[in-house]
This record gives structure tokens, C-alpha cells and sequence, in this order.
């Protein structure tokens, strides 16, 4: 363990101490040593979004991310959305409106849109889709991916009025 580090974050809620190696990728942190799958690897490069989380308010690619920087963060992945049993509207409004197909692009989509509604909670369809332009999906052409996330906002304003 002579060239690991010890890095400590608060993942999900959870804090949490890993042993890695300096140059480790904090998406095989989260899916080899965490057991966090949800992010996933797509293209390794940062073009794709399937491993996007959010770190200290911001969403990152975890695939070109070393796990080193991420020491003293707060970190939500999708598998943080869902909170005592119960799916984020973000997760019920892909589910309700469609927005998703083979869903590896999913969990990133889903990461992304809850950051841009943290930052914009009533974005118009182009914040929307200008958001998460570094996300990509192969399979739905976006309009119920858009669909969803303005459901999402307008369920997470109304619950917020009450």
C-alpha cells in the first residue's frame, strides 16, 4: 500500500475512506471499489456523459477524473436521486415520459438534469437541451429526454409551493 492514498469523501449522503492509487479514474473508483454502478464507462474521453456525476456542485466526467481530487467532496451519483425508497422526479419523469431506451446514457442524463434543475429550476426546452449536450444518447433523439426533464421541474415547483 506504499504508493496508494487515502481519500475521503462524502458519496450519496455517505461518508467514505478508499485506498486508491494516484492515477485512478474515479469512475473505476466508484465501480470497482465503491460497488457505485450507476455511473457508467463509455468512451473514456469525456465525450459521451454516461459517466457524468456531480462533485461539489458541478457536473463531472468521472472517466477523466482522478480520484485523488475528489478528496474532502460531496458526491451524488444517480443511485443518491432516489431517496428512502422513493424515485426522484427527475427518475419518475424519464420513467413517465419515455425518456429513455436502452438506458446506458441514463444515469449521466439523469445526473446532469438534476444539476441543471439545482442551477435553473424552470429551464426553456433550449437551456434544457444546451445542458446536456455532453451527454449522449443513441437511442431517443432527445425530445423525451427534454419531455422529461421539464415534467421534472414542473412536479419539483409545484411540490416546493406546497
Amino acid at each position: 500500500m506504499a504508493n496508494k492514498h487515502l481519500v475521503s469523501f462524502t458519496l450519496n449522503g455517505k461518508e467514505v475512506d478508499v485506498a486508491v492509487e494516484p492515477r485512478e479514474l474515479l469512475i473505476h473508483t466508484l465501480r470497482e471499489r465503491l460497488l457505485h454502478t450507476g455511473p457508467h464507462i463509455g468512451c473514456e474521453t469525456s465525450h459521451c456523459g454516461a459517466c457524468t456525476v456531480d462533485c461539489d456542485g458541478m457536473s463531472v466526467k468521472s472517466c477523466t477524473m482522478l480520484t485523488v481530487q475528489c478528496n474532502g467532496s460531496q458526491m451524488l451519483t444517480v443511485e443518491g436521486l432516489e431517496q428512502g425508497g422513493t424515485l426522484h422526479a427527475l427518475q419518475q419523469a424519464f420513467h413517465e415520459q419515455h425518456g429513455l431506451q436502452c438506458g446506458y446514457c441514463t444515469p449521466g442524463m439523469l445526473t446532469r438534469a438534476y444539476r441543471l434543475l439545482q442551477e435553473n429550476a424552470n429551464p426553456t426546452e433550449e437551456e434544457i437541451r444546451y445542458s446536456i449536450s455532453g451527454n449522449l444518447c443513441r437511442c431517443t433523439g432527445y425530445q423525451n429526454i427534454v419531455k422529461a426533464v421539464q415534467a421534472a421541474a414542473q412536479k419539483l415547483a409545484a411540490t416546493a409551493a406546497v
